[in-house]
C-alpha cells in the first residue's frame, strides 16, 4: 500500500509539473502565433506521432525559432505554422535517420534563424559549417524544385533543406522507426506518455 501510494504521489507531481509546462508553452505559442495558435497545438498534440517527441517538447523547439521564422513569412502566422511544423518533423527525421543527438539538430536550426551556419554539417547531407556552403545546399535545392531560395529568408532557407532531405530519402522516417524498430516505438511511447502526462 505504501508503494502504491508513493507511486501515485509521483504521477500526480509528475503530471502537476508536465501540465505547468504544456500551460506555459501554449501561452507562449498563443503570443507568437495570435489566431494561427491552435494549428501549432494540434500540430504538437500529434507530435508523439509526427515528430517522436512530446507536445512540450515540439512547442518550445518550435518557439525557439518561431520569432525570426514570423519574419521571414512577412507576419503570416499560418504559414510560419506550417513551416515551423515541417522544419520540425524534418530534424527529428534527420536524428533519426543518422543518429544524431535531436539538440545537436535543434542547435543548427536555432544558428540558421541568427544566419550562424556553422552547425550544418550537424544535419550530415554532406554540407559544411559556412554560408558558402549553406548557399550551395540552396541552389542543389533550387536544382530539384526549380524554387529560388533566399538565404536571407528563413522560410526559404528550411525550405530547402526540406528538398534536399526528401531528395536523400530522409523525409518520413521518425514515422517509419516508430512503426518498424524497437527504438523507434519506445521513443514514441516516451513521447506519447509526456503527452498523457500533460493532460
Amino acid at each position: 500500500t505504501i508503494a502504491a501510494t508513493t507511486a501515485f504521489t509521483a504521477l500526480v507531481t509528475a503530471s502537476v509539473k508536465a501540465r505547468g509546462e504544456v500551460e506555459q508553452s501554449i501561452g507562449g505559442i498563443k503570443t507568437l502565433f495570435k489566431d494561427d495558435a491552435d494549428i501549432v497545438i494540434e500540430n504538437a498534440k500529434k507530435a508523439y506521432k509526427t515528430a517522436g517527441v512530446s507536445a512540450n517538447e515540439y512547442m518550445e523547439g518550435v518557439a525557439s525559432f518561431s520569432a525570426s521564422l514570423l519574419q521571414s513569412t512577412a507576419g503570416d502566422t499560418k504559414k510560419a505554422a506550417d513551416i515551423a511544423n515541417m522544419a520540425f518533423i524534418d530534424m527529428s527525421d534527420n536524428a533519426n535517420k543518422f543518429g544524431t543527438d535531436m539538440a545537436s539538430i535543434q542547435n543548427a536550426y536555432q544558428g540558421f534563424a541568427k544566419q550562424n551556419y556553422t552547425m550544418l554539417d550537424n544535419l550530415k547531407l554532406g554540407y559544411g559549417g559556412t554560408k558558402k556552403e549553406m548557399e550551395r545546399l540552396l541552389k542543389d535545392a533550387q536544382k530539384l524544385t526549380g524554387v529560388k531560395y533566399d538565404i536571407n529568408n528563413l522560410s526559404d532557407v528550411y525550405s530547402a533543406i526540406h528538398a534536399i532531405q526528401e531528395e536523400m530519402g530522409i523525409v518520413n522516417a521518425t514515422k517509419d522507426e516508430a512503426l518498424t524498430t524497437l527504438t523507434g516505438s519506445l521513443n514514441m511511447l516516451h513521447a506519447a506518455w509526456q503527452k498523457f502526462l500533460g493532460g
